[in-house]
């Protein structure tokens, strides 16, 4: 019996395919087919890793030269505080002097756009298919700072050591606080990747979780005495929400929200107060979605790169959410970098247009499939 094997990396999935076969023959491979999928075999595989946050959920690769190497720069990307930055392919090989540049930077640690959990809970896995100390320690490091980083009311800022600025506000933009959550959650779980994690730590993310979910609560907007959503950022005083960049206001967010719902429905055994948010949450999401249009790319010869992006009429589309609502009115809203907000996407200038998630649709599977699942064993527990 023949072995095929197929392996592609080039999408950086680290798949592999292995399948036994009675004899290509029998499929009418000739010499030359067989030839020429070995050499398509050969140029996927030869494709370089890049880091986007996670790694292959293969167990063969997590223990391969190429997760070593990741692993390698993962710590010396860290930082002496124990986080990591963001927005670096930290596969790319480094250069003697680049690794020397590394030692001596400026600690920019953050949770934002992936920085810092991606890292944590990659070494964790890499980890444990290898059982390096040091990766070990690595890990360890990155929770200690995740829970270091955590303000005393269990929110947590965007950059810790804290920068001036909004950096400050607690971040749910692009589900920073939830993704760190998750993170602890599974380090206080005793979950894979994190089984072998120690009990003071894992204690100390059980209760980090628990002050992270209050104040989830606190931070939930209420309107003329109705609790809604979220904002992408809020107040760490006032738990308000607050702007952050110029074309990201004080609003209601119909992207984030949908994560923090969702982390909210995973708590096991929810409080009334837990179960009572989500109602109002799912309730507020129902209420504000889009129909009868869509959101999509088109061609446009006068603008930068032939393109722009539109909302055009479609009766049979599917539902969107805008990312930023109003609060008070739930309109959508629109902002250039002016920071003047608008009710129509084409208002704002065309950078802003095509260079931003203006619509979203994360919650149709929140709304269509999870909350009614959630809510067959959960509705009937309200007080």
């Amino acid at each position: 019996m023949s072995m095929i094997r197929f392996g592609c990396r080039c999408l950086g999935a680290g798949v592999r395919w292995v399948r036994p076969v009675p004899s290509l023959r029998s499929f009418g491979w000739t010499a030359a087919l067989v030839s020429s999928v070995a050499a398509l075999t050969v140029s996927c595989a030869a494709a370089p890793f890049v880091w986007k946050g996670q790694v292959p959920d293969d167990p063969v690769w997590l223990k391969s030269e190429e997760a070593r190497a990741l692993a390698e720069n993962l710590l010396l990307y860290q930082y002496p505080s124990g986080g990591w930055t963001k927005n670096r392919d930290m596969a790319k090989p480094l250069s003697d002097s680049e690794k020397e540049a590394l030692r001596s930077r400026k600690d920019e640690a953050t949770i934002d756009n992936g920085g810092t959990h991606t890292q944590v809970r990659a070494l964790a896995r890499i980890y444990g298919a290898t059982g390096e100390p040091r990766y070990r320690e690595a890990v360890l490091r990155g929770i200690d700072y995740l829970l270091r980083a955590q303000y005393a009311n269990g929110g947590w800022p965007q950059y810790f050591p804290l920068r001036k600025g909004y950096y400050t506000h607690i971040t749910f933009n692009d589900d920073a606080m939830i993704r760190v959550l998750e993170v602890l959650d599974d380090v206080a779980g005793g979950r894979a990747p994190f089984a072998w994690i120690d009990n003071d730590r894992r204690a100390r993310a059980s209760e980090s979780v628990k002050r992270g979910v209050d104040c989830i609560l606190r931070c939930q907007i209420v309107t003329n005495g109705v609790k809604t959503a979220w904002c992408a950022q809020h107040d760490e005083v006032t738990f308000a929400p607050v702007a952050a960049r110029k074309f990201e206001p004080a609003c209601l967010t119909g992207g984030e929200s949908v994560g923090i719902l969702r982390f909210l429905m995973n708590r096991p055994n929810p409080s009334p107060d837990v179960i009572a948010a989500v109602q109002a949450g799912v309730a507020w999401l129902s209420s504000v979605k889009l129909t009868g249009i869509r959101f999509e790319f088109v061609p446009a010869p006068d603008q930068p790169k032939g393109r722009d992006r539109v909302v055009l009429p479609d009766p049979s589309a599917e539902p969107l959410w805008a990312r930023f609502y109003e609060i008070g009115t739930n309109r959508p809203i629109f902002i250039g970098r002016d920071a003047i907000i608008r009710y129509s996407l084409a208002e704002i200038e065309h950078e802003r247009r095509v260079g931003y998630s203006w619509y979203v649709t994360s919650a149709r599977t929140l709304l269509d499939r999870d909350y009614p699942r959630w809510s067959k064993t959960w509705a009937s527990k309200t007080p």
